[in-house]
């Protein structure tokens, strides 16, 4: 009720709005039908119905009736799709409540949906999730991260190291970061096993390969990979296309960014076979200095496709470099020089300032995905995929005035004297292998009813090890050995069983049980040589069930609740930067989920409450290990609560409006936070604790907001102007109004224009502009304070995001 009352006070015209639509007078306009086999005339139970965005969906009952309720009148696209069958596509115009039937002909080809369902909510699911289709995609897609796709979907907040959402950027959801959030690209884990964390920029323009993504708030359905504590995004790369293309897109725009792609397929060849590919090169300079980025990737994909068989190989490969900008711009300098990188910062003999020119990041990642689907029956299908990524780089930095002992090196002797330490550059390096098998078995004998018996079987193997590549002075030791090597080996099983039963027509039940075992070492050396020796053995086993209900209250609401309890292991920094006094255990989630839809025949409304209650959460609150390392530390209780408001609504043809909002609380329930002491010379003398009782979760801001209105004035052409409202976020755990971040508003405009001609099929034109008004802010920060000799001292790094700018494109599409 606090969060309701909060809720109106800010945005009372949000309600207004929501009740005006809600008891307004307004006509209900439906489509209506049935679905039967062509040459039999029997009726198909079981298939889909939908409007080409998804946002009004049906399936066919056992009499093979289906209805699409609250329908907006006008012109719009149906799809039909059934295993076994040829997917119907149909451009219809109404103005009134309309029967069309459908027959559909047997011996076509099985489409590439049925390899992701299981992993997916599904229409009567009762999840929070948001679909993302293959045309917002498109639109948005101008070469910034993927995440930056996703930011105006609910509670969802982006940042980007570079200032300009192209290089390193990231995401979170409810305030979960990508290594709290499950990330899969056909049903296949894309989290990388031993930091749970998932860097977009590994995959460049992986948006020009993508068809749709959904995405599930909170806990979500069981699915393959790292555990979702926060979120889960379910990516299905490009689907098949039976005719042939080919399409090129150039962007330029603002810190000379450019983005060019280059498309083309095959379309179906002797009725079965096809193959797509893509390239594309992305570059930037970013906002901040020495920001810049050259990312380059390439998608090639090939397949069988027959009636009740598909065999689809997938290749997507990128390589990335990329100067690093993760130190982020001291809080002093914001005011100065907003786009300060300290990183490769060092001094000459004569005290002058030069920056060391390659100071990168370098990395390349190839996925290799086999998938095949057999459907046995229009009741029964089998799903199979086999995986492999490899991955392999490094980060190279200039290190001034380093100690040889640090780096196992012996002294350097010139005559009497000895030189102990040395300017050097150093490289980082990772080298990993993942690879494994997922499945999904999906039996669905009748309307009511819908199973499915999933899991995968994965193992990954990486390798961290540092080399010195240049020293000013080289050490009488050997200079050529790794001065740390360190291996981890991580096994991870699981398999989930669902279940969905309707009853009474209007009420469906949902119940979805997971098991997952996990075996985990890591053994060797590590670069901190005051605390070298890397061993630990780990092995969990969890189990994740979920149960929930959905129900029609009316032909026009909907109403659902959901449970479920998630567990999640503690990642490779949590392990490495520990000792043996704080050995970190996992973390377990119940999380409560429940929802409200209204679809009239101009406006959509939905409305979620969430509970999620953390129990022995890991965050950061200063505590140190036995070498001075920070470490995560378990905190008993903390919990997330809040609301979330989605909106749309076709106002008039030619205007379109859609907004969400999130408010939520977000709170560790007794939190102590511990700060360093040192002396005046700093000498560590030890921690002090301080007590400070209930405090906000870091990175959680209570209030987000995103409004749009799209126009279309003429035929082809679309205008959108955006809004997006992010509230103040604490830095760390403290709830100390020193160490936040500032809300901010920002707005933007895109536009687009499509000409079509009798010799290329389609010359696409679009515009974005982003910040327009110039806002001045920052998306995140860190923050490190001390007391040295008595007097508090303060190391921070802030991440300044870029002024108004612009990306200009084409696209053509043959």
């Amino acid at each position: 009720m606090l969060l309701l009352k909060k809720l109106f006070r800010i945005f009372p015209g949000t309600f207004i709005l929501v009740s005006g639509f809600s008891f307004g007078s307004i006509a209900q306009v439906s489509v209506t039908g049935t679905i039967r086999e062509k040459d039999t005339g029997r009726p198909l139970s079981g298939a889909s119905v939908s409007t080409d965005n998804k946002m009004v969906s049906s399936s066919s009952d056992e009499k093979g009736a289906y209805i699409l309720k609250s329908v907006k009148p006008g012109k719009m696209d149906l799809k039909v799709s059934f295993m076994g069958f040829a997917t119907i596509r149909k451009s219809i115009l109404i103005n009134k409540d309309t029967v069309i039937d459908f027959l559909m002909e047997g011996h076509a080809i099985l489409g590439d949906e049925v390899s992701i369902v299981a992993t997916r909510a599904q229409e009567k699911t009762p999840m929070t999730y948001s679909g993302i289709p293959s045309s917002v995609i498109r639109e948005e897609n101008t070469g910034k991260d993927l995440p930056y796709i996703l930011q105006t979907t609910p509670s969802v907040v982006v940042t980007s190291d570079a200032g300009t959402g192209i290089g390193y950027t990231g995401i979170a959801i409810r305030g979960s970061d990508l290594t709290r959030i499950n990330v899969t690209v056909n049903g296949i884990p894309l989290n990388d096993p031993e930091s749970q964390g998932v860097w977009f920029v590994d995959l460049p323009d992986l948006a020009s390969s993508t068809d749709n993504i959904q995405i599930q708030r909170g806990v979500g359905t069981s699915t393959n990979g790292a555990g979702a504590f926060g979120a889960s995004i379910n990516i299905q790369t490009q689907t098949l296309n039976q005719d042939p293309y080919g399409e090129v897109s150039s962007d330029a725009g603002s810190y000379d960014s450019f983005k060019n792609t280059f498309k083309f397929g095959t379309g179906l060849l002797v009725n079965h076979f096809a193959f797509d590919g893509r390239v594309s090169l992305i570059t930037s300079d970013g906002y901040i200095d020495r920001g810049s980025s050259r990312l380059f990737s390439y998608n090639l994909t090939g397949g069988y496709f027959g009636n009740k068989t598909t065999v689809r190989f997938n290749i997507l490969s990128g390589k990335e470099k990329t100067y690093q900008a993760w130190e982020g711009v001291p809080k002093d300098s914001l005011n100065t020089n907003r786009t300060f990188n300290p990183m490769g910062l060092h001094y000459d003999k004569a005290g002058n300032i030069e920056y060391y020119d390659n100071q990168t990041d370098n990395y390349q990642q190839d996925h290799y995905q086999l998938m095949f689907s057999h459907v046995f029956g229009h009741a029964l299908d089998l799903n199979l995929a086999l995986h492999y990524t490899k991955g392999k780089g490094y980060y190279e930095n200039y290190e001034p005035d380093q100690a040889l002992a640090d780096y196992g090196l012996a002294d350097v002797v010139i005559r009497d004297s000895s030189i102990t330490s040395t300017d050097m550059i150093t490289q980082k390096w990772l080298n990993n292998d993942f690879y494994g098998l997922t499945f999904s078995v999906n039996y669905h004998p009748r309307e009511q009813l819908k199973l499915t018996l999933g899991g995968a079987a994965n193992q990954y193997f990486g390798k961290h090890y540092g080399k010195i590549i240049w020293a000013q002075y080289a050490s009488d030791g050997d200079n050529e050995k790794n001065w740390y090597y360190n291996t981890g080996l991580k096994n991870d099983l699981n398999i989930y069983s669902k279940c969905s039963y309707t009853i009474f027509k209007r009420i469906s039940l949902f119940a979805d049980l997971q098991y997952r075992h996990i075996y985990y070492r890591i053994l060797g050396t590590q670069d901190d040589l005051y605390n070298p020796d890397l061993d630990w053995l780990k092995k969990f086993d969890f189990f994740n069930p979920k149960a929930g209900l959905y129900a029609d209250i009316t032909k026009t609401q909907q109403v659902y609740f959901s449970f479920a309890l998630a567990h999640r292991e503690p990642n490779r920094n949590n392990y490495e930067n520990a000792d043996k006094d704080h050995v970190p255990s996992a973390e377990k989630l119940l999380d409560y989920e429940l929802g409200y839809d209204l679809h009239l025949k101009h406006f959509h409304a939905g409305i979620n409450l969430y509970y999620m209650n953390y129990h022995d959460q890991l965050v950061l609150t200063g505590a140190l290990n036995n070498v001075g390392e920070a470490i995560m530390v378990n905190v008993p209780k903390s919990y997330r609560e809040g609301i979330e408001l989605t909106a749309d609504a076709g106002i008039f043809r030619w205007l379109k409006w859609n907004m969400n909002m999130t408010l939520s609380r977000n709170k560790i329930r007794d939190f102590t936070e511990y700060v360093d002491i040192y002396d005046a010379e700093w000498n560590f003398l030890g921690q002090a604790g301080y007590p400070l009782g209930q405090t906000d979760l870091s990175f959680s801001p209570g209030v987000l907001f995103t409004n749009g209105f799209t126009f279309i004035p003429v035929k082809n052409l679309f205008i959108s102007l955006n809004s997006r409202y992010v509230g103040k976020q604490y830095i760390d755990n403290t709830s100390s109004n020193d160490r936040s971040l500032h809300a901010y508003f920002l707005q933007g405009i895109s536009a687009g224009y499509t000409i079509r001609t009798r010799f290329i099929h389609e010359i696409g034109l679009h515009l974005t502009v982003n910040n327009l008004l110039s806002e001045k802010y920052e998306s995140n920060a860190w923050v490190y304070r001390a007391y040295v000799g008595g007097i508090e001292t303060v190391e921070d790094g802030y991440f300044p995001q870029a002024p108004v700018n612009y990306m200009l494109g084409i696209t053509l599409k043959m």
